[in-house]
């Protein structure tokens, strides 16, 4: 899953600028170098960040999503947005595949917008459920009851394809994050596939003390690891070195 943020603000964006031509462009990079799905993001979540507001999200996905209809039609497009409204609209007139959801459910509307598309919804651990942990919180039966509960949501409303992303950097310390990057397989019993968000997060760029731009190398490496730990899906800034370690990982791994 290659990434494309249409805003200014993201720590380590694609887009070069907001303007269909220059959008067109960078899709159309990431596909040639190989990715399989694109996660178009209208609203910075980076730490700190004030998210824009509905009219603007929606603003600047509208105009993205013209632009790449028009030249890939059919290519599998991912929403990254925790608004029922923008998810809705992105369905109906631009016939995305997926909604990425950061906030896991956080928008009351968002449960019956994706039972009623019948997509793909792609669930994330959120931050807002690790505020009351502390360096002694069990962080993997916290964020496995928090799926369980979760998902049993999801499929009684009849959310038949869920993907499960355990939200590395949202509101985790380093060594949680590593703690879950580690013990990814235990999410394998959840029966549901498993996502991974890690590229040039501070998990990666603070043990190394460089800057997001800089940890390519380390963004490799841990990718490498999710793969050997069960990851079925990398969301990713570089995807042709993603593609690497992919290759690399099943090349091993048929050896075993």
């Amino acid at each position: 899953m290659g990434i494309l943020n249409v805003t200014p603000d993201s720590f380590a964006t694609h887009c070069s600028s907001l303007t269909p031509e220059t959008i067109l462009a960078d899709f159309r990079q990431l596909v040639q170098q190989g990715a399989q799905i694109i996660d178009l993001g209208a609203c910075s979540t980076r730490p700190n960040s004030t998210p824009v507001d509905e009219e603007e999200e929606w603003r600047r996905l509208q105009v993205a999503l013209s632009a790449i209809r028009s030249a890939y039609p059919h290519f599998p497009v991912s929403i990254d947005t925790f608004r029922a409204s923008v998810a809705q609209k992105a369905l109906q007139q631009f016939q995305v595949q997926i909604i990425n959801d950061i906030s896991g459910l956080s928008d009351p509307q968002m449960l019956s917008v994706i039972a009623h598309a019948h997509v793909p919804y792609i669930l994330t651990h959120p931050r807002e459920a690790c505020l009351q942990w502390s360096d002694t919180t069990p962080v993997l039966s916290e964020v496995l009851a928090y799926f369980a509960h979760q998902l049993d949501i999801l499929h009684r409303a009849g959310v038949a394809d869920v993907i499960i992303d355990p939200g590395l950097g949202f509101g985790k310390t380093i060594q949680q994050n590593y703690t879950i990057l580690s013990h990814l397989s235990v999410f394998q019993h959840l029966n549901t596939p498993v996502l991974i968000g890690l590229s040039r997060k501070s998990m990666i760029y603070q043990p190394l003390h460089l800057s997001p731009a800089d940890v390519l190398g380390g963004t490799t490496a841990a990718h490498t690891l999710a793969l050997i730990h069960g990851a079925n899906i990398l969301r990713v800034h570089d995807v042709a070195e993603a593609k690497q370690a992919i290759a690399i990982v099943q090349a091993y791994q048929q050896t075993l």
